[in-house]
């Protein structure tokens, strides 16, 4: 007789864990009865009626999407590799169940096609030196496209940018001539300076009668008090050479 109840008993053990769910913290249960979205329930325990709700989790916290390396050709016809990271989150629970089948690989397909198209719109210059901007457009438009499917895109990063061996080398030498022209520009900014010093020093020492023979005196000492030079020298008076040469 105990053994005539048995195979009702199993039944009611399955249909009474089929109808208690528990959900953690992160999660959302979307429930649909007899195949109506009926609301979204959670966290803790759930009840479903077997056999007539049922019930999708959806994970709530952030999902690092990294989105494949893309041959991607900039504005100035420049083939470059680019690949990136998309952070994002379920924010509508219902819209990111009934709106599209699959939203993880949905944001991640159209997150290479807004990078192409995104890319293919600056010089190889911006898309060097103005990254933060290229990222803050990038998830504005995802974040705008993910919009009816519940997703809201927090961040987007470009993480590599990969050129070809002939273009790195382009982009060296045109660092190195910079660099020259930098250093060339310095150099004459300072021999412009010394030159102007050169001036005002010619003018103080053409003022004093005997300031150029102060000069010589001083001169004659520091090349005295070398030990190591043996030079000899005197001074010449230029006025005396022009005398000879009249």
């Amino acid at each position: 007789m105990p053994f005539t109840f048995l195979p009702f008993l199993v039944i009611f053990l399955v249909l009474l864990f089929s109808c208690v769910k528990i959900l953690n913290e992160y999660e959302r249960g979307v429930v649909f009865r007899l195949g109506n979205f009926t609301g979204v329930r959670g966290p803790g325990l759930i009840l479903l009626i077997p056999g007539i709700e049922k019930m999708i989790k959806v994970d709530l916290r952030v999902v690092t999407m990294d989105v494949p390396s893309q041959d991607i050709i900039t504005k100035d016809n420049v083939t470059v590799k680019v690949n990136g990271v998309v952070y994002f989150r379920v924010n509508t629970p219902e819209k990111a169940v009934i709106s599209v089948a699959n939203y993880i690989h949905a944001t991640g397909q159209i997150a290479q096609t807004t990078l192409r198209s995104v890319i293919g719109q600056y010089e190889l210059d911006e898309v060097l030196a103005h990254r933060d901007e290229i990222n803050a457009k990038l998830q504005t438009i995802l974040d705008e496209l993910t919009e009816p499917w519940g997703v809201k895109v927090t961040n987007v990063e470009l993480k590599a940018i990969d050129l070809p061996e002939a273009m790195q080398r382009v982009i060296a030498r045109q660092a190195e001539a910079e660099r020259e022209k930098r250093a060339k520009i310095i150099s004459a900014a300072g021999e412009y300076e010394a030159s102007k010093k050169l001036a005002e020093a010619a003018e103080v020492l053409a003022s004093q009668k005997d300031a150029i023979t102060l000069r010589y005196l001083d001169t004659m000492r520091e090349i005295s008090t070398n030990n190591k030079n043996s030079t000899t020298f005197f001074p010449f008076p230029i006025e005396l050479l022009g005398k000879f040469m009249k």
